[in-house]
C-alpha cells in the first residue's frame, strides 16, 4: 500500500504500489506482460433450489507490444497494449494504476522514433495482404503447369490407342 505523498499524513490513496509502476518506465516500443486479476462469477441452484453466486479468482496474463503510454505518471495515466491472437490483433488499454493489475514485467525494451506507434496496425495488415499475395503468386503457376500436362496427357493416350 503507498500512502499518499506527504507520508506522514497516513492517508492511502491507492492499494497499489506506486513507486513500483512509475519506477517501470513504460514507453511505446516496449514488450510487456500484463498479470491481470479476473474474478469469474458463476450462477448456480444449491440443493435448497435458492440461486447462489460463486466467485472464481484467476490471473491471466496479456503480452504484447506498448502502442502508446497516455498521461505519464499521473493519476489517469494509461498505456495501450497490442497482440496479434490467432491472426487476429486485441488491443487493451490499461489504467497504469489499476488494482485490477497485478504485476506488470517488461520483456524487451526497443529505441522508437515515435512517443505513438498506431501505424503498427496498418503495418500488419499491410504484412498480411503482402504475404497472401505472395502465396498466391506461388501457387497460380503450380496449378497452370499441373492442368497443362493434365491436358496433354490424355491426347498422348489416345493416339496411343489407335
Amino acid at each position: 500500500m503507498l500512502k499518499c505523498r506527504d507520508m506522514e499524513s497516513g492517508v492511502k490513496i491507492s492499494p497499489v504500489n506506486m513507486e513500483e509502476r512509475v519506477n517501470l518506465g513504460l514507453k511505446a516500443g516496449d514488450t510487456v506482460r500484463v498479470w491481470q486479476n479476473i474474478v469469474d462469477l458463476k450462477q448456480t441452484k444449491g440443493a435448497d433450489k435458492k440461486g447462489k453466486t460463486i466467485k472464481n479468482a484467476r490471473r491471466q496474463a496479456f503480452e504484447g507490444l506498448v502502442l502508446a503510454v497516455k498521461h505519464g505518471t499521473e493519476s489517469g495515466a494509461m498505456f495501450t497494449v497490442r497482440r496479434v491472437a490467432s491472426g487476429v490483433g486485441v488491443e487493451k488499454i490499461f489504467p497504469l494504476y489499476s488494482p485490477v493489475i497485478d504485476s506488470i514485467e517488461v520483456l524487451r525494451r526497443t529505441q522508437t522514433r515515435r512517443s505513438k506507434l498506431y501505424f503498427i496496425r496498418e503495418k500488419a495488415a499491410r504484412d498480411q495482404k503482402r504475404a497472401m499475395r505472395k502465396a498466391r503468386a506461388y501457387t497460380a503457376p503450380t496449378k497452370g503447369v499441373a492442368a497443362a500436362e493434365e491436358a496433354a496427357e490424355p491426347e498422348a493416350s489416345s493416339e496411343v490407342a489407335e
